[in-house]
């Protein structure tokens, strides 16, 4: 949950463990009670696809302009700032980073088209097959996979001494005390921020999506919004980061072979595994992971989410997308910018039903048929 995430990065004293669980549980709390009622349904149905376009593009476009930024100059995360500019060579330089980024356009292209014309000429559909057999190859090839493996070789090579900080076994597990301040800081600067961002872009963006990815089946804003829920009531009691869907995790993944909620499965199994052998030794090891590489696949996949727009065939549609864009990136919150879009949607509706009034009206007066 990244507002919930962004306030503990930037005000730590106030904002400890206690805190940042007790946001994770009233937010998961809140959106458990709109699933279960059924009016997350309700929401889904009533906001226009083009304010969800507008998210969508926003948050594809803000980790376009992220992933650039790590790919561009060396990051300090621990102050949250760029430094200095990536070097050209280097087991972290930019060759690195453009060399992966080919490989991943060779191997997985712009993304699937699925309206693809069929042709009537025999050898053009001969050509279109064992083009379509070589494309469906290179799709098998798991790209983002092979340059995440990179990534973790060349993080051991950049500091063989992390070998000697692994240590085996999970961390040390404790339910979280929490005190009635825990709980209204968690709530005021956490949940309140959060909320928003959560309803728009891990239920409603993720469910159509989801439409967009996977045309003909039908998804439930209702089941989402409960999983949401669930899995923060339960995990953040143990100090479990709050976590939630998203667009951009679900854009990524398809964008990299995922079809299936098998991936997911196994992502989950192999997280489990790593974090039951490894425990806390992991965070160790990917403190040294090259983040131009991290800043590769990030990009990808905020361009598989911004892609999503292509279907805004009008010019209203459109008008209200881009409003809700630009408002959501200047002013850094889908909150508002969903706001925005929303009423610049009524006010066009308006506009064109008192238009449409004027016009019978005139009509009815001179009688024309």
């Amino acid at each position: 949950m990244k507002s919930i995430a962004a306030v503990a990065i930037s005000d730590g004293l106030d904002f400890n463990i206690p805190e940042i669980m007790a946001a994770g549980i009233c937010t998961g709390a809140i959106l458990l009670v709109l699933g279960a009622t059924g009016l997350m349904q309700l929401v889904y149905k009533l906001i226009p696809l083009s304010v969800v376009r507008g998210i969508q593009l926003s948050q594809g476009l803000a980790f376009a302009m992220t992933a650039v930024k790590y790919i561009r100059k060396v990051q300090d995360f621990s102050k949250s700032k760029s430094k200095e500019h990536r070097h050209w060579v280097g087991l972290d330089g930019l060759i690195l980073a453009i060399v992966c980024a080919c490989f991943i356009i060779v191997i997985n292209g712009a993304g699937e088209e699925r309206n693809e014309r069929e042709t009537g000429n025999v050898d053009d559909e001969e050509r279109n097959m064992r083009s379509k057999r070589i494309k469906k190859t290179m799709a098998n090839i798991p790209s983002a996979f092979i340059v995440f493996l990179l990534g973790v070789v060349l993080a051991f090579i950049r500091k063989p001494a992390v070998v000697k900080d692994i240590k085996f076994g999970p961390s040390p597990m404790e339910i979280v005390q929490f005190t009635s301040h825990a709980w209204k800081q968690g709530f005021i600067k956490g949940t309140i921020p959060q909320l928003p961002l959560s309803i728009l872009n891990s239920v409603i963006a993720v469910c159509k999506l989801s439409s967009d990815l996977f045309p003909g089946k039908e998804f439930s804003a209702t089941s989402v919004s409960i999983t949401v829920g669930l899995m923060n009531l339960v995990g953040c009691w143990f100090g479990a980061m709050p976590c939630c869907h998203g667009a951009g995790g679900l854009a990524g993944q398809y964008k990299f072979g995922g079809r299936s909620g098998g991936c997911v499965a196994i992502l989950g199994a192999a997280k489990m595994a790593l974090g039951l052998v490894l425990g806390t030794s992991l965070v160790r090891i990917l403190d040294w992971f090259p983040v131009g590489i991290l800043g590769v696949l990030l990009l990808f996949a905020g361009l598989e989410l911004a892609m999503t727009c292509r279907d805004m065939n009008s010019k209203g549609e459109c008008f209200v997308m881009l409003i809700c864009t630009a408002v959501s990136l200047v002013g850094s919150s889908a909150a508002l910018g969903f706001v925005c879009g929303m009423v610049v949607h009524v006010l066009l509706k308006l506009r064109n039903y008192s238009s449409r009034d004027q016009s019978a009206c005139t009509v009815f007066i001179n009688g024309t048929p």
